[in-house]
């Protein structure tokens, strides 16, 4: 019974651990979201899990997200520091576990005064193993296993994050190419202008100046016209890099006509605490686990560390009795080591450690921090993003009416060219305002899917 008693007790302080008890603060935030004239009432209703695909509706915009699924490479390197994380897990598990091993060997000798003879030898067993009294090891597995799993969490944003580029990207293209066809339009009306002007200047009734100003108004909108070409390039380049390959132009947007209506308002009516699913607020909560237990193998270290070896073999100088009963040996020992001084060596990584955990835990709240401020941010701007489109709308059809009515008394030869000149650059600016307000309505409900960070498609692979 007594070395029964001795054998066991290693077995029992082998599940001890040194680390402290990770407990997760209070959210800094409050329960819910602000309210007032600039936010959404917001009920206090569960938040359905979502998908990009109830967001984004378009189907050529879910064709898009789905091939940037599978060919982006920045997707792609956080897959592979996903998977490089779970097999540093593995290699910290196996120090856990004993060490076997196994030798064998062979050898001939021969001499004048005697016959040749054969050597052979056959040995195996546990190489090492280290008794885990304090939990070392086990909390450097469990520091491991946290940082793999915010790797994972890392990865689900580097995920979250290229879909609501995408759409960003899908959104920009729409709005540059209605920006464009204002351009085009305008440089229509001022080649008329001109036209209408340089008669006039030619029949006497308008002097020079009015075709120079027209003949500006032209050169203002070729170039503008040149800049939205640009402008559209750039906006097929960012998307063909989300993407990772070629991108089908039928799959793109001719105006955000086409975008705002493939673009749904997640439900952002909930309880601040759905924050707390968010992949940087996942990731920045296993960072201050592994923290926690880096702290235990830190500790332990304070403590000596045991060593245990076995070693059984055979060895025989004739290959028929190599396994006869003779033949057989076996060994066994075991190794303790303490550090008596190293000048606070030890004590000092421990500090380390407590502070790492410090800084994790402030990095923790400052995560739910900010993702509190960017829905905050975004609901302000959805609450009150409604009246604005109706406001560009209204200002955009008064210009429009304005414009006509000064064309026509400039052609009647009421209003002087100066005045037509001034409608124009407000038609012109009111249509490019409405154009920034409605791409402004898409991009805060895209800004609302990233900051609720709810894409239920991309879940957790499971424990490492």
């Amino acid at each position: 019974m007594r070395r029964a008693l001795l054998l066991l007790t290693p077995l029992v302080l082998a599940g001890c651990s040194l680390a402290p008890k990770t407990v997760l603060p209070a959210p800094p935030v409050p329960a819910s979201w602000p309210v007032g004239d600039a936010y959404l009432a917001a009920s206090e209703a569960a938040l359905p899990l979502l998908s990009y695909k109830a967001i984004f509706t378009d189907p050529r915009l879910q064709a898009l997200i789905e091939a940037a699924l599978a060919n982006n490479r920045d997707l792609r390197a956080a897959y592979a520091n996903v998977a490089a994380a779970r097999a540093q897990v593995r290699v910290s598990r196996a120090a856990q576990l004993p060490a076997i091993g196994a030798s064998a060997g062979a050898g001939y000798s021969d001499s004048n005064s005697s016959d040749g003879s054969a050597d052979f030898s056959l040995q195996g067993g546990v190489t090492g193993f280290e008794l885990d009294l304090f939990g070392r090891l086990a909390n450097a597995t469990e520091a491991e296993r946290g940082r793999a799993l915010a790797t994972e969490a890392a990865a689900r944003t580097v995920r979250l994050a290229l879909i609501a580029d995408l759409a960003d990207a899908w959104a920009s293209y729409g709005a540059d190419r209605d920006l464009l066809a204002i351009a085009q339009d305008t440089a229509v009306n001022a080649r008329e202008s001109v036209r209408l002007t340089r008669a006039r200047l030619e029949g006497g009734i308008a002097p020079r100046t009015d075709l120079r100003q027209a003949e500006q108004i032209l050169a203002s909108a070729e170039e503008l016209i040149a800049v939205q070409t640009s402008a559209i390039a750039q906006d097929e380049n960012l998307i063909r890099l989300l993407v990772g390959g070629d991108v089908d132009r039928a799959l793109l947007p001719a105006s955000l006509d086409e975008v705002v209506p493939g673009i749904a308002l997640p439900p952002a009516g909930v309880s601040s605490q759905i924050l707390l699913r968010r992949p940087d607020v996942i990731e920045a909560e296993y960072q201050l686990r592994a923290a926690n237990a880096d702290i235990g193998a830190a500790r332990a270290r304070l403590f000596p560390t045991i060593s245990l070896t076995g070693l059984l073999g055979v060895a025989s100088d004739a290959l028929s009795s190599l396994f006869d009963g003779g033949s057989f040996g076996w060994s066994a020992g075991a190794d303790a080591s303490a550090s008596i001084f190293d000048f606070g060596g030890r004590r000092a990584a421990v500090a380390v450690s407590e502070a790492q955990r410090d800084a994790a835990l402030a990095s923790y709240e400052g995560a739910i921090q900010t993702a509190f401020r960017e829905v905050s941010d975004a609901l302000a701007v959805q609450g009150t993003i409604a009246e604005r489109v109706r406001a560009a709308a209204a200002n955009r059809e008064a210009a429009a009416d304005s414009a006509a009515l000064t064309e026509a008394r400039y052609k009647g030869g009421i209003d002087s060219f100066l005045a037509s000149l001034v409608v124009q650059r407000s038609l012109y600016t009111a249509r490019s305002s409405e154009v920034a307000t409605r791409l402004l309505l898409a991009q805060t409900r895209i800004a609302l899917f990233r900051a609720l960070g709810g894409d239920s498609e991309a879940g957790s692979a499971g424990e490492p």
